[in-house]
């Protein structure tokens, strides 16, 4: 099944210094030094020496200070509820200074995909002792995919912006960033099963011909459950109607090894399969997924949408078969043709349901 990878294990924060060049004004700093030094050796002039000390205790006491910012920061990451590729995202920075009575000034943080940062900072001018400060920073990712976000890089310039002084924090986190959504076609949407009129629901349908039982899913009536099956079986049955079947839909995106001939084909595909399912879960219809190698099955809820969108993620081509949909409205999907509303295999219609009630 084409599923997301096993999630990274937690690890703890980890501590890195990272050796920062001087700034420009730093590099002319350092050059006045060494001839203000170079003079004092050659003149031995008291003039100079007390200069030389003060320009050193500058430099000195400036890297000192920058530790003592960069020392007791914690930094986590507020993850956005979904991320879809080309849409703008928030990822929310929460810095903490657990020093006990030193402040720290001017700290720049920066986000790291794989060791290498994102070109967006987050900067916090005062944070007091003992206190927690959130931003957020905007940004775009390009392509769906799994990232592994593997840290932080802490900066300062402060006091002086001569010595610039940095840290790396190893902080491992995933983000998923979900394909673009493409909205589905009007033709398509008009043939999908009609929505329940106001005050009515089909979810879950107790009038319809019963059908067989299954699996008992997040959603379902307990009224549903068929107590005497279920305690045979050991595991919660409920009973499944024809109309309740209606309201089943199964997106089948057809990742052939071919499409891997067409990149930007197969990438409108999953576009348009991440669109249609979010567009029938906003309908109340009990959404899957079905792509070669495996399948997400029919389920309802935020989180059902989420796993879907989830697999369409990182799926890529394949050569495995298609599984079989043997139930409620199917859609298929190929890359370069238009989404096909098809019904399944032995699944009634709802004039089918109508007619047996009859």
């Amino acid at each position: 099944m084409m599923t997301p990878g096993t999630p990274l294990a937690p690890t703890a924060p980890r501590k890195r210094r990272r050796n920062q060049p001087p700034t420009r004004e730093g590099w002319w700093f350092l050059a006045a030094t060494a001839l203000v030094g170079a003079a004092a050796i050659d003149a031995g002039i008291n003039l100079y020496f007390l200069t030389l000390g003060v320009m050193v205790c500058l430099l000195v006491g400036g890297v000192v200070l920058s530790e003592l910012g960069l020392a007791g920061l914690r930094v986590r990451r507020v993850l956005p509820p979904a991320v879809h590729a080309g849409t703008p995202y928030l990822m929310g920075i929460a810095l903490e200074n657990r020093k006990r009575r030193l402040p720290s000034f001017s700290i720049e943080v920066e986000d790291l995909i794989d060791g290498r940062p994102i070109e967006k900072r987050c900067y916090f001018l005062k944070l007091p002792a003992g206190r927690v400060q959130e931003t957020a920073y905007r940004n775009t990712m390009p392509r769906r995919g799994r990232y592994r976000l593997s840290g932080f890089r802490l900066a300062t310039k402060f006091p002086f912006g001569l010595l610039p002084r940095a840290r790396a924090i190893a902080d491992v986190d995933e983000l998923y960033v979900y394909p673009a959504l493409l909205p589905a076609p009007e033709t398509l949407v008009r043939g999908l099963p009609a929505q329940p009129a106001p005050g009515q629901s089909f979810a879950p349908s107790r009038q319809g011909e019963f059908r067989g039982l299954r699996a008992y899913r997040d959603g379902d009536d307990p009224r549903d459950i068929h107590w005497r099956s279920s305690a045979r079986r050991g595991i919660p049955l409920v009973r499944e109607k024809e109309d309740e079947e209606t309201r089943e839909a199964t997106v089948v995106l057809d990742n052939e090894p071919g499409a891997a001939a067409d990149p930007a084909a197969f990438e409108r595909a999953v576009s348009e399969a991440a669109g249609l399912c979010v567009e029938l879960a906003r309908r109340g219809f009990s959404v899957g997924l079905a792509v070669r190698g495996g399948e997400v099955r029919p389920a309802v809820g935020g989180a059902q949408t989420e796993r879907i969108l989830r697999t369409l993620a990182v799926i890529a081509p394949d050569a495995g078969p298609l599984p079989p949909v043997r139930a409620g409205t199917v859609v298929r999907i190929r890359p370069g043709a238009a989404p096909a509303l098809e019904a399944a295999q032995g699944a009634p219609t709802s004039t089918t349901a109508r007619m047996r009630r009859a």
